[in-house]
């Protein structure tokens, strides 16, 4: 094993975790917070999200002798970040995390699962994603016109970003937050009295309701497996690397269904990092590529024991702030999926339904739109489907 560990590789993981935590935690936060967390509740559940995609990130490599990185469902935080708190509070939306976490479990115990979840169409599936995502990707904008002072520096770095490199635009946003909240912000009249490195664990007790299942449970399911799941696979089997779908989904759905209960999003695998791992820039010779993987790992395991920090820092700045920041490294998503959504020109309507009842924030019998987006979409799709093969 340690013949195949290389300085490119190490360097790889160590750029893809630094990129993928800076480009979400922010939203991984607004997620928590719009749930109903408090802020301990909120640095528990980031604390144990990190931990979880670490670890997954060391073993599932190490076992599979493949760049098999693992992240946290970005798409279905955002999700949370976009719906309306649920009665219940944060106890009720941790008996939905936990009951998204079963879902997972179960789908890499029974592969007709996946295939149900594969067989709903890629431009609803994307639909669904776009909508879930729009909301937050207005925050930028809308702090633009209430905080702008605060928030140019921040877009102006990020522009710059974009215009050396993609991977670049987070990063650098997030060294702006920082340098705007050192600049404006008085640390020591706002900062908490104790910032430890661990966070002392903020147990919930989790609340399951029907309407928790259906609102929150099943369309974050949903979007993990459609908006992570599934293009990381594909990432992994594009660099000819051999995917045991089953086993990685079952393996990640027991780490998420571990670090529910603290009020962690759910863990699976990695698209976009993945990307970067699984190519030529981490290792000449393919077979030692999944070194990069675990080194990521490593630091996303050390990045988890400064949960408290991260989350006592962006208490200092406004909500705003923060879900621009968030909402900003959520657009290339939002464009990706959209141009996803409205590929296939025979088949407009159905994504476009999805996506607006996902994005209209409506809720129909204490249900979100997210699910009644994907139902009317199918319909609308199978019915459209049925009147075209009746024409030819």
């Amino acid at each position: 094993m340690m013949r195949d560990l290389s300085i490119s590789a190490v360097y790889m993981g160590l750029l893809a975790a630094f990129v993928g935590y800076a480009a979400s935690f922010a939203i991984v936060l607004a997620g928590l917070t719009a749930m109903g967390a408090t802020g301990a509740q909120a640095a528990t559940g980031l604390f144990f999200a990190t931990l979880g995609m670490g670890v997954c990130s060391v073993w599932l490599p190490a076992m599979t002798r493949t760049p098999a990185a693992v992240a946290w469902s970005t798409p279905g935080a955002a999700f949370l970040a976009a719906t309306a708190a649920l009665p219940g509070g944060f106890g009720e939306a941790v008996g939905a995390l936990i009951c998204c976490a079963a879902l997972i479990v179960l789908t890499g115990f029974v592969p007709a699962l996946g295939r149900v979840v594969a067989a709903i169409p890629k431009p609803i599936a994307n639909g669904l994603l776009a909508g879930v995502l729009l909301k937050l990707c207005f925050a930028p904008a809308l702090a633009l016109g209430t905080i702008p002072l605060l928030v140019l520096p921040i877009l102006i770095a990020w522009l710059i970003g974009l215009s050396l490199n993609r991977l670049a635009a987070m990063p650098l946003a997030v060294i702006s937050f920082m340098a705007v909240l050192f600049f404006t912000v008085d640390v020591s009249q706002s900062a908490p009295e104790t910032q430890a490195w661990l966070p002392e664990v903020a147990l919930i007790s989790p609340i399951f309701t029907f309407q928790s299942f259906i609102s929150i449970a099943l369309p974050l399911y949903l979007v993990t497996m459609a908006g992570q799941n599934i293009p990381g696979f594909a990432v992994l089997e594009l660099n000819k690397f051999p995917v045991h779908r089953q086993s990685l989904i079952r393996n990640t759905g027991l780490m998420s269904l571990a670090i529910a209960p603290f009020g962690s999003i759910p863990v699976n695998m990695s698209a976009i990092t993945a990307a970067m791992m699984a190519g030529d820039d981490a290792s000449r010779d393919p077979a030692g590529r999944y070194w990069a993987a675990i080194a990521s790992g490593l630091v996303y395991i050390a990045l988890a024991f400064a949960a408290a920090i991260v989350v006592s820092l962006a208490s200092l700045a406004p909500t705003a702030l923060i879900t621009a920041v968030a909402g900003l490294a959520l657009i290339p998503a939002l464009v990706g999926s959209l141009s996803a959504a409205f590929s296939d020109a025979s088949q407009l309507e159905a994504p476009a339904l999805t996506f607006l009842i996902a994005a209209s924030g409506m809720t129909l019998l204490g249900v979100s739109g997210a699910f009644w987006g994907i139902i009317a979409g199918a319909m609308i799709w199978s019915a459209k489907k049925a009147l075209q093969k009746g024409a030819l």
